[in-house]
């Protein structure tokens, strides 16, 4: 913490210098400090730049997946040359032409309960930008279980959150979702869509948190939720108290260990019959396709002939459907068409399959 500033840093962070209560004690914190990044799209983007420009000594990413074409809508670490490049990778090129001063460690892996207590450990606090619920059960308990901060956030559609969990005597990610939602009733971004400034918002919001917390600035989000509307352009505070019955964080604590959080979260998809999109062109004529996506995905991209009926609505029309046809069942990627086709085979279409890879493969198959 005591390392002195070389004249480039002295000139880059002048702002923060000068700032009253802040200062060079204050940009001497964020020097020493190490933040672990857990994803690099849409809200680990903004986090990381603002934190890298910030000055964070230390900044750990990881994601093992690749950039895309379709993450560039609101990922804004990577650019249209890096598709097709791991985003560890495209994400420490950015970062380290934004400060060179910080020391960038790219971890490309997939968090697991395997690997996240040793992950964790060499870091101060951890920032947690994944969009799937198993993942955020595990960084909340493995932050829990290695007395780390997690500064927590999401979004969905127009809509996002942040909090900071983990803190002593505050209350933790189960405090406030004991329990996650049953299967397919929330949708991923990539299945429900963003707003691409949505998780800018958010993102940034999370790297003013992991600031406050470094330097010992303010009030930070610990006990309370911030919930941002960008239809309405409206923030609103919600307290979030600490449960005494957490089985993590609480008095008697049952998880002392992380867990089987896939199963936890019933994110293994059931095993049910499929067919590829090229099966189902060759026989058109003799089948029935049955889109389970909402409305406003039908407006993108729809496969003509096809029957709309949203996932959320199958049980109430099983009625409309008939039972003496194939029925290719589909959606975006298959995850929830294939929990449709588990619907509706338990309650008696037997001739209802679902199509592997969804409208996407369709697209691929020409």
């Amino acid at each position: 913490m005591d390392a002195p500033f070389t004249p480039d840093e002295v000139r880059r962070y002048s702002r923060h210098l000068m700032l009253p209560d802040f200062g060079a004690r204050g940009q001497k914190k964020l020097k020493a400090a190490r933040v672990l990044i857990i994803g690099a799209g849409g809200l680990g983007s903004p986090a990381a730049m603002y934190l890298a420009a910030a000055g964070v000594g230390t900044l750990g990413l990881v994601d093992f997946d690749e950039v895309d074409v379709s993450n560039l809508q609101r990922q804004v670490l990577h650019g249209t040359p890096d598709v097709g490049r791991p985003k560890v990778d495209s994400a420490k090129d950015r970062l380290h032409a934004l400060n060179p001063h910080v020391t960038l460690v790219p971890h490309r892996e997939r968090l697991t309960r395997d690997n996240a207590l040793a992950l964790f450990a060499p870091y101060d606090l951890v920032l947690d930008g994944t969009d799937t619920f198993a993942t955020r059960y595990l960084i909340n308990d493995a932050c829990v279980l290695t007395g780390k901060l997690n500064v927590s956030a999401s979004v969905f559609r127009f809509e996002g959150q942040v909090s900071v969990f983990g803190a002593k005597g505050g209350p933790c990610y189960r405090c406030l979702y004991p329990e996650p939602p049953p299967p397919g009733l929330v949708p991923s971004c990539g299945e429900g869509g963003v707003l691409g400034v949505v998780p800018g918002v958010v993102g940034t919001l999370q790297a003013t948190e992991t600031l406050k917390l470094i330097a010992g600035l303010g009030e930070p989000l610990i006990g309370r939720l911030l919930a941002f509307d960008a239809l309405e352009m409206r923030f609103q505070q919600f307290k979030v108290k600490r449960r005494a019955d957490c089985p993590v964080c609480g008095d008697a604590p049952t998880i002392t260990s992380l867990i089987d959080y896939e199963a936890f979260c019933q994110v293994t998809l059931p095993e049910v019959p499929a067919v590829d999109a090229a099966w189902v062109k060759a026989r058109l004529s003799d089948v029935v396709l049955l889109d389970v996506r909402e409305a406003g995905e039908r407006e993108i991209e729809d496969l003509p002939g096809s029957r709309s009926i949203p996932l959320g609505q199958l049980e109430a029309r099983f009625g409309e459907l008939p039972t003496d046809v194939d029925l290719v069942v589909f959606c975006r990627v298959g995850e929830r068409s294939a929990r449709a086709v588990a619907l509706l085979r338990r309650v008696g279409f037997e001739r209802a399959v679902n199509l592997t890879g969804g409208i996407a493969a369709w697209d691929e198959e020409g």
